[in-house]
Order: structure tokens, then sequence, then C-alpha cells
């Protein structure tokens, strides 16, 4: 039944967010307004960690407290590198890929005031370079305790479950995995849908890796990360940034749709999986098309 009193607090949209010791918001949005990045336009930057410095926060709560060796995929501009780095004892490396003339290890300056000692410091992040996608990892099998792979996997292409295969390869036994993609159902898409507009990314000037080629539910992302062989441990849908549902569609006439999906309408997915058994061979004809029937699982 709709009521005409609902609002989107209704809706648990914002778990509460797990802060390092001795930051809330205010403390965090001060240390981020000191970060500067070599070749990066400050006000680009600015408006990145304005917009998103929640989801950095439920990143960082993914795997918070924990220890060992953790490589990070897709570090660039290095928001949570820096949490973790200032905030546990991870012994962090990074990768990221910006096309096909970099070298194959490179490096980017990070400026930033590191909360504990109050004093701006300059940070090296050096990276290996390559695509996750075309090339295999260069990195031995069975090396980390951790893999963060945040707001990668929708901007693959072709074929994700080489790239979590991968992923598993390089994890140790009982190694985690950190994923944080974009909710292809959060709630402002499905006001979008009934409002007749498109949910879909624009062409990007960056090529087609610069816009997400293929969005995730929940229960889809379970289903993957199952098929390629991971246990998921925590999964949770989060706004991180102003919902702009009511621009769209009027809310009191689509909560009562929606309120029992209310756990899975935030913008933003959030999943701790732990590998937990060889991954399948094939691929899940659910996600992939076009392919010999030799190829494809139901």
């Amino acid at each position: 039944m709709q009521r005409s009193d609902c609002t989107l607090a209704e809706l648990p949209l914002a778990p509460p967010l797990p802060f390092p010791p001795g930051l809330d918001e205010a403390a965090l949005v001060a240390l981020f307004q000191t970060y500067e990045l070599d070749n990066a336009p400050r006000p680009e930057m600015e408006n990145y960690w304005r917009h998103d410095w929640k989801r950095f926060v439920y990143t960082y709560g993914l795997i918070a407290n924990s220890s060992g060796k953790c490589r990070e995929l897709g570090a660039n501009p290095y928001f949570t590198t820096l949490l973790l780095k200032f905030f546990t004892s991870l012994e962090l490396t990074l990768a990221n890929y910006f096309g096909p003339n970099f070298s194959a290890v490179a490096r980017q300056q990070v400026t930033i005031k590191n909360p504990r000692t109050g004093k701006i410091e300059t940070h090296s992040m050096e990276f290996s370079h390559f695509n996750v996608e075309d090339e295999e990892f260069p990195f031995s099998s069975a090396t980390f305790d951790f893999v963060l792979f945040c707001e990668v996997i929708e901007h693959l292409q072709r074929d994700p479950v080489r790239v979590l295969r991968e992923i598993q390869r390089i994890l140790r036994h009982n190694g985690v995995l950190i994923l944080t993609t974009p909710n292809v159902s959060r709630l402002e898409n499905i006001a979008r849908m009934l409002a007749g507009a498109n949910i879909y990314d624009p062409y990007s000037g960056y090529d087609p890796y610069g816009r997400h080629n293929r969005e995730y539910n929940k229960h889809e992302l379970v289903r993957l990360l199952e098929y390629c062989g991971y246990a998921v441990e925590i999964i949770f849908a989060a706004d991180v940034h102003a919902n702009l549902t009511q621009n769209f569609f009027p809310i009191d006439g689509l909560i009562g749709l929606v309120i029992g999906r209310k756990h899975d309408l935030g913008q933003y997915l959030f999943v701790r999986a732990r590998k937990a058994v060889p991954p399948r061979l094939r691929r899940p004809s659910w996600l992939y098309r076009s392919h010999p029937a030799e190829m494809l699982d139901e």
C-alpha cells in the first residue's frame, strides 16, 4: 500500500560508516583537502573525493584491522590506498592500467597530510602497469592475502570470469577479495526507468574503458563470484552520495513497489569474499552469449 508521507529515510541505503580511528566526516574532509596528485587537476580530484568519500570509508571497513600482503588493482587516484596506508598494517602493492604506451612499472606522487602526525607528506605510489583483461597477472600464484578490486569490474569489456580466476590464482589459501562496484539496481535507476530516462553510461572521452560496460546487482554478483570459486562473506548496498531519485519519480509513488527490496537499492555494492574452491572452467550462460555451447554452463 502506498503512503503519501514516505521518504528516502525509510530505506536503509546508508549503513553506518566505519570510520578509521580518530576520524569523523569533518576530519576526513580536512584530510582530503590537503590531497594533491601529480599531473592531475586539483578541482577534478576534489570533485571526485567529495562525491565518493563514503565509498572509500565503506571499502576501508571491509578490510580494517587486517594484516598481510595486499594487492590493490586499479588503485589510482589512491584515496582508499591512503586510508589503508595510514590506518592498517597491510603490506600494500598497487596496479593500474592507463593504456598501451605506459611502462611496465611506474609511479605517481601523492601529497597529503599524515592524519597521525599532522605533517604534509609526499608518498611515491609505485605500481605495476598491465591490462587485467588482456594479460596474465605478472605475479606468482598464491602470493597475496588480500586483493582489492574496486570500481573495475564494471569497466571490463569481454571476460570478467577470466579476471576473477586470475585474482583467485594470486590469492593464498583462504585469501580475501574485496570488490566494490556500482549497483545497477540502485533506487535512482528504478526511478529513471519509470520516468522514461536511460540508465546507461554515455560514451567516454577516455575510450571504452572510460565508461561502465556492464553493471551488476547483488544477486548477479554473488552468482558470479560463487561460479569463480569464492565464498561471499559480506555483501551490502549503500548510497555514497546524494540520492537523486525524487528528481525522476515521486518517492511516495515508488516506495510501495520497492520496500521489499530495501536492502538491495544502494548506489554501490560492497563485497568481501574468500577464496574457497577451484573456479569452474567455462562461462555462465546467464552472463555470456554468442559463444560455442561447449564454453558455457547453464
